[in-house]
């Protein structure tokens, strides 16, 4: 390969849309690592189609060359699950936050959970709204102080990944921002996993976090070598262990289930719905006769 289609291939991914995020912000590896794993899979970027809703993690795929929707708040996983039913031939991935997947979407994760669509879901946790001045999010951890909880939350956080695990997702992992490699590695794994992968990333925030970036490498570290990703009740342990809260990797993984959307394509088509003539005004008549109310 020659030095000009090694750049070729480098830049692959990248546009010339000014980046709004901080100086310094973890967001930067995290598009790093997007940018990675797709190279590694050997995607271009018409396979791909990001989606994501609001927020400082939903600008992501303004920053990649490629396709994507950006929806609105907390709004990404039913539009995500609907571009991949409809064209399974998409590598589809949600770019979203703690905000706006779990609070604001809270209720579309759990029954994306349950759906199963064939989607990689990335979420950017730095357990505060970043792009509206730091506010708690589901996240916060019990005691810290934000901007509107000037006594400390009281509440304690939601464990999403637990949710994930009892909601049976077969793909389940914990990366870290400032670790690209390493989240490369994740990514590249989600996205070829069969059904919906979801990859929480530990994201800190530089300017409205409670902790610099230094803090958190010194307490991130890999799964134990000896965890057995295939084991359900170990799983639900690492993530439920407070003390466990920075490891990282595959904390789950186990046998595909049937993805959303699969009878409707052994049923009517395996290619993308846009590929399929369009139906005749006769057609069209029929289908909607067996809606007609009894006379």
């Amino acid at each position: 390969m020659t030095d000009s289609e090694k750049n070729r291939q480098k830049d692959l991914f990248s546009n010339d849309v000014e980046i709004q995020w901080c100086p310094g912000c973890p967001n930067h590896g995290i598009l790093q690592a997007f940018k990675t794993a797709f190279k590694k899979l050997g995607k271009s970027p018409q396979d791909i189609c990001l989606v994501s809703g609001i927020g400082q993690a939903a600008k992501l795929p303004h920053y990649l060359q490629c396709n994507f929707f950006n929806g609105l708040h907390g709004r990404a996983l039913p539009v995500a699950t609907g571009i991949q039913a409809a064209n399974p031939n998409l590598t589809t991935v949600v770019a979203t936050g703690d905000g706006d997947c779990y609070g604001e979407g809270g209720n579309h994760f759990i029954h994306a959970l349950r759906r199963n669509p064939n989607i990689t879901v990335v979420v950017h946790n730095n357990e505060i709204y970043a792009l509206t001045k730091g506010q708690a999010s589901p996240t916060t951890m019990k005691g810290e102080k934000r901007s509107l909880q000037e006594k400390g939350v009281q509440v304690e956080p939601l464990n999403a990944l637990a949710v994930a695990i009892l909601h049976n997702c077969t793909f389940v992992a914990r990366g870290f921002a400032a670790d690209t490699d390493h989240l490369s590695g994740l990514l590249a794994d989600a996205m070829n996993h069969e059904g919906m992968a979801y990859v929480d990333v530990i994201q800190p925030c530089i300017t409205w976090g409670e902790h610099p970036v230094k803090w958190y490498s010194e307490r991130v570290a890999l799964l134990p070598e000896d965890h057995d990703v295939a084991d359900r009740n170990a799983a639900l342990s690492m993530v439920l262990d407070k003390e466990a809260r920075f490891r990282i990797g595959v904390i789950y993984r186990t046998s595909p289930r049937e993805v959303f959307g699969a009878a409707f394509q052994k049923e009517v088509t395996e290619e993308p719905l846009a590929k399929m003539p369009f139906p005749t005004a006769e057609e069209t008549e029929k289908i909607f006769e067996g809606f007609q109310p009894a006379a």
